[in-house]
């Protein structure tokens, strides 16, 4: 005889109908993806910007070139982006007009200005919201039921063959891989200004820093702008030192941080950490190590990641889990709690750690020999 269902307290009057809109929230917040990704494809921050940072309806549809018959239409797009913390309400014109402006988020969306510190995310945003991604996101389902003997494939490899970040993405498609590339760039060279000032101390008494998977060296040059007594070495891989023009401010060297890391007085690990599994971490960690001094020498790997904490309040916290989502389903790595961080410094034989400061959902790390 089957086994009776356990009863259900089914919510009623405004608690049930509460429960109704929160799904219509969770179900459709891919809408307000799509929603982000139209607004930079037709360029709209950066319309509003050379607008002088808030426009009209008309104002703005003139600009973008959108037939008058859709501009009821793109209306309704602004008011959604609106709501959803996209753009800014600017108020009404003379005329009464609703207003459009830019706010924080926004404004780093905007492409062609050349400013401190600004790295837009219009390729982050694209390439999170391609087809690529979003097929390897509706692969989730189908890849928990999968048993896996070794390492775990991310959802994105289980679904495309390929995996982010190497010539496997490039084969997939081109075009993805060259938003990828960019879009992590700007990721990663964002707030570097801010780490800089907030943390000055981390730098303090520096002859040498080896910047790992550095890129074009952005970070690397900006420390050695604010600290000109250190001696920057960005590590990456061959593919991208070779595309990099020697600009005798920073040491380039092509390699893989698997296997060595240039020597220097600290070694800093940039939210890069979180591409990684746990075992690759341990063996990144000591890596980087071996290229240290001890800690009485002014030595330590300075980790700059995401340290998830609930502390920080919903909107954070939220943003900590999505990202963890995110790299669930197109790395196998993982974003970790200070717990999670203390388990693979200790695993990779470090005696200690500080974190120095939290700064929005990342954490300033510095390890110890």
């Amino acid at each position: 005889m089957a086994a009776q269902a356990p009863e259900m307290e089914v919510p009623k009057g405004a608690e049930l109908l509460q429960a109704q809109a929160d799904l219509w929230r969770h179900t459709l917040y891919y809408l307000t993806s799509m929603g982000l990704r139209c607004a930079v494809k037709l360029g709209i921050p950066t319309a509003i910007h050379n607008l002088g940072g808030v426009s009209s309806l008309a104002d703005l549809a003139a600009a973008l070139s959108i037939p008058a018959s859709k501009q009821p239409f793109l209306g309704r797009l602004m008011r959604a982006l609106v709501t959803s913390g996209v753009f800014a309400n600017g108020g009404k014109n003379d005329s009464g007009a609703e207003l459009f402006g830019l706010n924080p988020l926004s404004r780093i969306l905007v492409d062609g200005v050349v400013a401190d510190e600004h790295h837009s995310q219009t390729s982050f945003v694209l390439a999170g919201t391609s087809r690529h991604y979003m097929e390897a996101a509706l692969g989730m389902a189908d890849w928990f039921k999968k048993d896996a003997t070794g390492p775990v494939p991310s959802v994105f490899e289980d679904v495309h063959s390929a995996s982010l970040f190497d010539e496997s993405t490039a084969a997939l498609d081109p075009e993805l891989d060259a938003l990828v590339t960019d879009g992590l760039a700007a990721h990663d060279n964002l707030g570097i200004g801010t780490i800089i000032r907030e943390c000055h101390d981390l730098f303090k008494g520096l002859e040498s820093l080896t910047d790992c998977c550095g890129g074009d060296g952005t970070t690397a040059r900006a420390i050695t702008k604010a600290h000109p007594h250190i001696k920057c070495t960005v590590l990456d891989l061959p593919k991208v030192i070779d595309k990099t023009s020697a600009d005798g401010i920073v040491n380039y060297v092509g390699g893989d941080l698997f296997h060595t890391v240039p020597k220097a007085q600290a070694v800093m690990l940039k939210l890069v950490l979180h591409h990684w599994s746990d075992d690759d971490c341990v063996k990144i960690l000591t890596q980087c190590k071996n290229a240290i001094p001890s800690r009485e020498e002014g030595g330590k790997v300075i980790v700059i990641d995401i340290v998830v904490e609930p502390s920080l309040g919903p909107v954070m916290f939220e943003a900590q889990t999505l990202m963890d989502i995110l790299m669930l389903v197109f790395t196998r790595g993982r974003q970790r709690s200070e717990s999670d961080w203390h388990v693979l410094f200790t695993k990779a034989g470090f005696s200690d750690y500080k974190i120095v400061k939290r700064l929005g959902a990342r954490g300033v790390i510095e390890v110890y020999k």
